[in-house]
């Protein structure tokens, strides 16, 4: 017999969302990169890690699979699209790590650029 147990919309909390993304075929060239643009390492266990950069954390696993990486997408919200995209080319990433930059767009839910990263995951950085 089924027993349903309620709980009070308060009762629980999500805490994060950290999402496992892979990181291509070059796993040390994507940690790399993510230190590049700001993330810290919090935790390396050989094959997934922990990054983070203020409150926004991910896990990047050693993972290379084209498909699943090239219909991956992320949105990080952030303060300053126009710096940060800055920062990016001051630093030479896509001529380092190989990656693509898009232009700064305004779209219906904010200012956004685009880096696609090694793998080929698509990270949308909105302006907030």
């Amino acid at each position: 017999m089924f027993t349903y147990i309620y709980y009070p919309p308060n009762h629980m909390e999500f805490l994060s969302l950290e999402p496992f993304v892979p990181s291509g075929s070059d796993f040390e060239g994507s940690k790399q990169l993510f230190q590049e643009l700001g993330f810290k390492i919090n935790w390396d266990s050989g094959d997934y890690i922990g990054f983070q950069k203020d409150s926004c954390r991910f896990i990047l696993q050693r993972y290379d699979q084209p498909d699943f990486a090239q219909n991956f997408m992320l949105s990080v919200k952030i303060t300053d699209v126009s710096a940060f995209r800055q920062m990016v080319i001051d630093k030479q990433l896509p001529q380092r790590f190989s990656i693509r930059i898009g232009e700064i767009s305004q779209e219906s839910y904010g200012k956004e650029f685009n880096i696609i990263d090694i793998a080929g995951v698509c990270w949308h950085f909105v302006e907030q």
